[in-house]
């Protein structure tokens, strides 16, 4: 799944770029952009940006808003709050399924984006975290080979993701949730159920994080 980005037909760079706008926040939510905009910011025809566009609102990930424009919809307690438990579902066993799967050389990419996870969170650098973060998750449930959760979870991310990028430009990277460490010494055994603890344990601690802000924000968007 790790294609080089130039080899890649324009439908689908066009996608990724627009996808990785939108979960590493350059697209912030309710802010519109208009799809020309869009197309000359990445280069690219007007057809396979029109396209990514499409995919992306059939995921809930953009809507449309008139004059040719689209945003990331705003989101409030109740929707984050359904993100949330179909995650808690899907994440861990993903996580779960990947162990069987994962050699030396896998479990080695792994630590290693966790360290760029870690020195994004001690710089600060909340984009540099969004990115790491996620490569780690992606490689990891990619793994599993299992292509429908995978599709779910990649869904619930574009969703999700980007109230956890407002929070963090909120509330920077300090004292950020990050359960790798134990999840990749229960890979390192072996252990699948392990390792599915320790995902969800992450995951639960970032949702926390994520409620928290809208609750006293009325929402990441708003």
């Amino acid at each position: 799944m790790n294609h080089d980005p130039a080899k890649l037909p324009d439908h689908e760079r066009a996608y990724r770029g627009v996808r990785d706008m939108i979960l590493h926040g350059e697209l912030a939510p309710g802010q519109p952009v208009t799809i020309q905009g869009l197309v000359d910011q990445m280069g690219l025809g007007m057809t396979p940006v029109r396209e990514a566009i499409r995919r992306l609102t059939s995921r809930g990930a953009l809507e449309f808003k008139g004059n040719r424009r689209v945003c990331v919809p705003e989101m409030d307690a109740d929707t984050y709050g359904e993100l949330a438990f179909v995650r808690l579902s899907v994440e861990p066993e993903l996580a779960r399924r990947a162990v069987k799967f994962l050699d030396s050389n896998k479990i080695s990419v792994l630590e290693a984006l966790d360290a760029d996870v870690d020195a994004a969170i001690e710089r600060g650098d909340v984009r540099g975290y969004l990115e790491s973060n996620r490569l780690f998750h992606t490689r990891l449930y990619e793994a599993s080979g299992a292509e429908v959760l995978l599709a779910i979870s990649e869904m619930l991310w574009l969703r999700s993701g980007p109230s956890l990028r407002v929070m963090l430009g909120r509330a920077g990277t300090a004292n950020l949730p990050d359960m790798h460490r134990e999840a990749l010494s229960a890979m390192r055994a072996g252990d699948a159920d392990g390792v599915a603890a320790a995902i969800r344990g992450d995951i639960e601690q970032g949702i926390a994080q994520v409620q928290a802000s809208l609750s006293v924000a009325g929402g990441p968007g708003g």
